[in-house]
C-alpha cells in the first residue's frame, strides 16, 4: 500500500515548513489510515526540511509530520493540523532518506527532529524513526505539545535524546481559548520527563496582547525552573509568516492584526525566565 502511494508523491523534502501542502494522503483510505497510525509502518509527512539551526543542538533534519489536536490561534502551519494533508510515508522510507545525512548530522552535532503538526497523534510512526536514527547513532529530539505524552511508554522514551516541549500558556481557562485543550497533560508530562531527568528545551510564543502577561510567564519560569532538566528556553517572537496559509485554507484568523513584539518585550519575557535561573533566549 505504502510503495504504490509513494510513486504517486511530490519531493518528501520542501525548502520550507512554510510551503503550503494540502490533500496529499487524500487517496489514502480510512481503514488505511487506522492501520498506518496503530502499526507506525506507515506516516505522513508535510516534509523533511535539512540545514536547520534552530531545532535542537547542531545543525539538523527536521521531520514535520501531519495532524494536531490542538488549534493554536498563532498556529503558523495550520495546514499540518489534518492528517491527510500530509504524504503518505513507509518508516522504511524515512529511515532512508536519514541515512543519506548520516555522516553529515554527525559531524554538524547534529541530529533529526521530528516536529509538526503534532508528532505524537502519530507517535507509532514517529517512534519507528527514531528507533531507525538512533540505531544510526544520529541524535534525535521530538517537538510537541505534549498532551499526549502519557501514551508513551518508558521505552518509547528510550528512543529520545532531548525533547522541545511547547508551554502555552499558565492560566488554565486562557490555555483553553488559546489552544482549544487543557495544560494540565502538558504540565504533567513535563513532571515525568524531570523524573527521567530526560533534557528538555522549553518553547514559549511570545504574541503582543495574548501571551505576553508577565505574571503568566512568571509562572511558567517557575514550573519550568523547579524540574530540573531545562537546559533552555526558547523565547520565540509572534510572526505572519503562516498568515497565507489561514487565508489559502479558509480559515478565520484572529491574529490578522497582531504585529510581532518589539525586541524589548522579547527582552523582558527572556527576564523573567533568567530570574529563575534558566538560560533563555
Amino acid at each position: 500500500m505504502a510503495e504504490t502511494l509513494e510513486r504517486k508523491q511530490p519531493p518528501l523534502e520542501a525548502k520550507s515548513p512554510f510551503d503550503l501542502r494540502v490533500d496529499l494522503g487524500k487517496d489514502v483510505g480510512e481503514t488505511d489510515v487506522r492501520s498506518a497510525l496503530a502499526s507506525g509502518d506507515m506516516g505522513f509527512l508535510h516534509s523533511f526540511t535539512t540545514g536547520s539551526g534552530v531545532d535542537g543542538p547542531g545543525v539538523r533534519v527536521v521531520a514535520w509530520t501531519t495532524g494536531c489536536m490542538w488549534r493554536c490561534q498563532y498556529c503558523h502551519n495550520p495546514d499540518t493540523w489534518t492528517l491527510r494533508n500530509g504524504i503518505p510515508v513507509s518508516v522504511a522510507r524515512a529511515i532512508e532518506y536519514l541515512r543519506q545525512y548520516q555522516h553529515g548530522l554527525k559531524v554538524m552535532s547534529g541530529g533529526v527532529t521530528v516536529s509538526g503538526g503534532e508528532p505524537l497523534m502519530q507517535r507509532h510512526f514517529v517512534v519507528k524513526l527514531l528507533t531507525g536514527a538512533k540505531q544510526m547513532g544520529i541524535h534525535t529530539a521530538i517537538e510537541t505539545n505534549g498532551f499526549l505524552g502519557a501514551e508513551l511508554a518508558d521505552a518509547d522514551l528510550d528512543t529520545l535524546d532531548m525533547i522541545l516541549l511547547g508551554i502555552k500558556m499558565w492560566d488554565r481557562e486562557r490555555h483553553k481559548a488559546l489552544t482549544g485543550r487543557d495544560n494540565g497533560p502538558t504540565l504533567e508530562f513535563a513532571r515525568r520527563l524531570a523524573a527521567r531527568k530526560l533534557p528538555v528545551w522549553i518553547r514559549f510564543v511570545l504574541v503582543p496582547g495574548l501571551t505576553d502577561d508577565p505574571a503568566d510567564i512568571a509562572q511558567i519560569a517557575k514550573f519550568a525552573a523547579s524540574l530540573g532538566n531545562v537546559q533552555r528556553v526558547e523565547v520565540l517572537p509572534f510572526h505572519q509568516m503562516g498568515r497565507f496559509k489561514w487565508q489559502a485554507l479558509h480559515l478565520r484568523y484572529s491574529l490578522e492584526h497582531t504585529e510581532p513584539p518589539a525586541v524589548q518585550a522579547h527582552e523582558a519575557a527572556c527576564n523573567i525566565f533568567r530570574a529563575e535561573g534558566l538560560k533563555a533566549n
